[in-house]
């Protein structure tokens, strides 16, 4: 081979590595440009008196006054010590160990950020006169009867309560009745709980699409920009209720005998319970069926998941709620009311998208086209690789968050709402090649720019 044959030959390499990278790049320019439009048609919608409900749309938010500067200095060590650690945790802990680890370090991520504001700020969401914790007052004194009246008397309470089934509100009740009443018990259980998400998404990950799919996705699940959000919103529960209920119906898959029928009713019983927690929890049921198709399952684990679902609809019928009747009770609430049914429609069908973004990050944006040629070349060989497996779980959940978006139930504050499919939708990070620092970087980057330019209500 000549010499000019030899330099021409990594040329061509490194023209072929460019086309490849090019339509991650086209993704994060549109990440970007959608997230900055979403904003600027917001700011022109409040000017012109079209858009009042929220301070600074599509957020339901208000920009701060002064950016934090030492007070964001805890959440940036942490952010720079999982950059650097992460990778290598990721990569070289037993695998006994690596879900806990991922769970510590989710949490610590989403409490530095939590606490710019002060430890105060943990529970302060939980504090608000809309929020669940003021509406126990009228389920102490019989929470059965308050069950039973619940869809009679929806219009009496509070702004959260009213819009929810009444799952959340008897969770917190349960946990008071334990001993662990007041809002800061009540924001360490959502904290903890929906930390504790990232090590059953990735028990499922490693199900679904292997160990190796697994490992590469911990360091972006761990440093998540939705965990703004995990802390303090109830929905961060609702995160941790679905994600568990789907790593045992996908453990129940790998596994044989009692302790297969066992995780497979126990992760029926959780994935039951969504629709009882949230209305628009519907549409994630696209996540555990996904799972079901790519670990296959065999009749007797489906008998035992089946028997677990239809537990909490059950419990809840003989005690007296009827779901349809709380739909439809609630819808109406909706209708009336001054809050989100009053938003734009078109704008906020697109804006929510951009939402969605700023949750999942440019690392996701950058996968995604990766991750649909992985789809695409599983549907042709008609056989999931590893990639396309991850990418499953990922497309799952963005088809539930589309399906959510275009009912136009969801205008607005879907900062919070969007939480329990964002996390599912980070999976897709993992078809970077490891150690990927500089789009983890970019990650925690995004996550500490929103925290100091906006104050969240939850």
């Amino acid at each position: 081979m000549t010499a000019t044959g030899v330099r021409r030959q990594p040329q061509a390499g490194g023209k072929r590595a460019a086309r490849r990278a090019r339509p991650g790049w086209i993704a994060v320019a549109a990440w970007a440009a959608g997230i900055a439009a979403a904003f600027a048609v917001g700011w022109y919608l409040r000017r012109a008196g079209l858009a009042t409900e929220d301070r600074l749309p599509p957020l339901h938010a208000r920009a701060r006054g002064r950016p934090p500067a030492w007070e964001l200095l805890p959440a940036a060590a942490v952010a720079a010590a999982a950059v650097a650690a992460l990778p290598v945790l990721a990569a070289r802990l037993p695998w006994r160990a690596l879900p806990p680890a991922a769970w510590t370090v989710a949490a610590a991520w989403a409490v530095a950020l939590a606490a710019t504001g002060g430890w105060d700020a943990l529970a302060a969401p939980l504090e608000a006169p809309t929020e669940y914790p003021a509406g126990l007052a009228q389920v102490r004194p019989d929470p059965l009867l308050w069950l039973q009246t619940f869809t009679e008397r929806l219009g009496g309470y509070t702004t959260h309560v009213r819009g929810h089934p009444p799952l959340p509100t008897l969770v917190l009740w349960a946990l008071e009745a334990a001993g662990l009443g007041g809002t800061g018990w009540a924001a360490a259980f959502i904290i903890a709980a929906g930390t504790s998400a990232v090590a059953a998404i990735v028990v499922t990950v490693r199900c679904a699409a292997g160990e190796a799919m697994a490992r590469a996705a911990v360091p972006f699940l761990a440093l998540a920009p939705a965990a703004l959000w995990i802390a303090t919103a109830m929905d961060a529960f609702f995160l941790a209720v679905g994600a568990w209920g789907t790593a045992l119906a996908a453990m129940a898959a790998r596994r044989a005998g009692v302790r297969a029928l066992a995780a497979g009713w126990a992760g029926g019983l959780l994935l039951g319970c969504l629709p009882y927690l949230s209305y628009g929890l519907l549409p994630l049921f696209a996540v555990p069926l996904a799972v079901l198709v790519l670990t296959r399952p065999g009749p007797r684990v489906l008998a035992a998941l089946g028997a677990g679902l239809v537990v909490a609809p059950a419990v809840f019928t003989l005690l007296g709620f009827w779901w349809p009747d709380g739909v439809r009770a609630t819808l109406e609430t909706y209708l009336v009311s001054r809050g989100s049914a009053q938003r734009s429609y078109a704008y906020f069908a697109l804006a929510n998208l951009a939402v969605l973004g700023l949750l999942t990050g440019p690392a996701v944006a950058h996968a995604l086209p990766r991750a649909l040629g992985a789809l695409r070349d599983a549907v042709r060989a008609r056989s999931a690789s590893p990639p396309a497996a991850v990418a499953a779980l990922a497309a799952a959940a963005l088809v539930g968050v589309l399906a959510l978006d275009v009912s136009g139930v969801t205008r607005g504050e879907v900062e919070r709402i969007w939480v329990p499919f964002a996390a599912w939708l980070l999976t897709a990070a993992a078809l970077h090649r490891p150690p990927s620092r500089a789009w983890l970087a970019a990650q925690a980057a995004t996550a500490l720019a929103v925290q100091a330019l906006i104050v969240s209500p939850w």
